[in-house]
């Protein structure tokens, strides 16, 4: 870390591209019993760089916006192999995706009815269910419950069989996300059941989607979710849906905590040690214009002092040199921080570049992707060029 920090500078993000690989074949054995298709959320981390990557390996994509589904055919995957899941947009947004050949996923009744007046069942479609399943984690990252605004609920199954049959809509697939952090496999296993009850009111189903929300570790000992455990539980319950649905159907996941949270690293310089008269302040030359999670979630990010691993344990509040109160880390033990060491920050990979933003008009940093022992710059840090971009004088 000390070496790529000399190389490439600080703020640096680092991903670890055997790790990526190393989840992605974890979740492909835990599932060899059932036809899987991974699709990778592009939502968590979406260089390019890393999407090349997930294509070399045979995954396909969930994206969000019309904007990540371009980004997927440009590094080359099939329109066929990109899920389109999008809330709250146009349906104008919609029709895009559906003239770039996309698998269109839809989570409310009134598009799911204009879609219907739109395409008929020359366009099929999937749609995704709210199974009404409360998942672990911070609220923000609960997806399923009675007040998400995501998916149609499952207790509207009738009102939904109606439009279909009205619109004569192809349904292809069902699907569900829960959120993140789930620990326990029952949790799917309820969610399938759920599925599986609805999946028999659609006849031409090809997939049915199980989302995602694996628990990863962010501490030491950290617990996690048994990705073994639920890929028996699981594949069993879907083989026999399957015999008594009539045809083998394919298993989806979309997982993206899961496939690149562990595989990224933010490295930092401590600019500042600063004692006050109840705390020592640890100031960083990053902030939440870079790691917004701890701020936004609450989420723990296990910090290293790479420059002193041997140091005396004190206590340390890390913060950014933003302007606000972007706390990294509060009353957090580590071996003793001088000024200009290097610390890491672990489990960087997933929604923390990917929510980076020019706040205090600071630079993005650059990204590197560790490949074969090998350092690839995948992202340029930016320039003062990358913030005047766009921007209009009039005066």
């Amino acid at each position: 870390m000390l070496q790529l920090s000399h190389e490439f500078g600080t703020p640096l993000y680092v991903y670890d591209a055997d790790k990526i690989q190393s989840q992605y074949q974890k979740l492909k054995n835990a599932f060899a019993e059932v036809d899987l298709e991974v699709k990778y959320a592009v939502k968590a981390l979406s260089n390019v760089s890393v999407l090349k990557l997930f294509k070399s390996l045979g995954a396909g994509l969930d994206v969000v916006s019309i904007q990540e589904a371009m980004l997927g055919l440009k590094v080359g995957f099939l329109p066929s192999q990109i899920l389109f899941t999008p809330n709250s947009v146009s349906f104008e947004e919609i029709k895009m995706g559906v003239d770039l050949g996309l698998t269109i996923n839809i989570d409310n009744i009134s598009i799911l009815e204009h879609f219907g007046h739109e395409y008929g069942n020359s366009v099929p479609c999937s749609i995704r269910m709210n199974p009404h399943i409360m998942a672990g984690g911070h609220s923000h990252i609960q997806t399923g419950h009675i007040d998400s605004k995501f998916g149609i609920s499952i207790y509207q199954l009738r009102h939904i069989t109606r439009i279909v049959a009205a619109n004569n809509i192809k349904i292809i697939g069902l699907h569900m996300h829960t959120g993140s952090d789930i620990l326990d496999a029952s949790v799917f296993i309820r969610g399938a059941e759920l599925l599986f009850e609805a999946a028999e009111h659609f006849k031409e189903l090809e997939f049915i989607d199980f989302g995602s929300g694996f628990k990863v570790a962010y501490k030491v000992d950290d617990v996690t979710t048994d990705i073994d455990e639920l890929g028996k539980e699981l594949s069993t319950r879907f083989n026999d849906f399957c015999k008594s649905y009539g045809r083998k159907l394919k298993l989806w996941f979309e997982p993206g905590k899961f496939l690149v949270s562990e595989c990224g690293y933010l490295l930092v310089k401590v600019n500042t040690v600063k004692q006050t008269m109840a705390t020592v302040f640890v100031g960083v030359d990053s902030g939440q214009n870079h790691l917004i999670r701890p701020m936004f979630y609450d989420a723990y990010h296990h910090i290293i002092n790479v420059s002193n691993p041997s140091g005396v344990q004190r206590v340390y509040t890390v913060v950014g040199y933003i302007c606000e109160t972007d706390t990294f880390a509060e009353c957090r033990p580590l071996p003793e921080v001088r000024e200009d060491d290097l610390l890491v920050f672990r489990n960087a990979g997933a929604y923390c570049f990917e929510m980076a933003s020019h706040y205090n008009s600071r630079f993005k940093p650059a990204e590197v992707l560790v490949k074969d022992g090998k350092s690839h710059l995948i992202r340029k840090r930016d320039e003062m060029e990358d913030l005047l971009k766009n921007k209009i004088e009039i005066l």
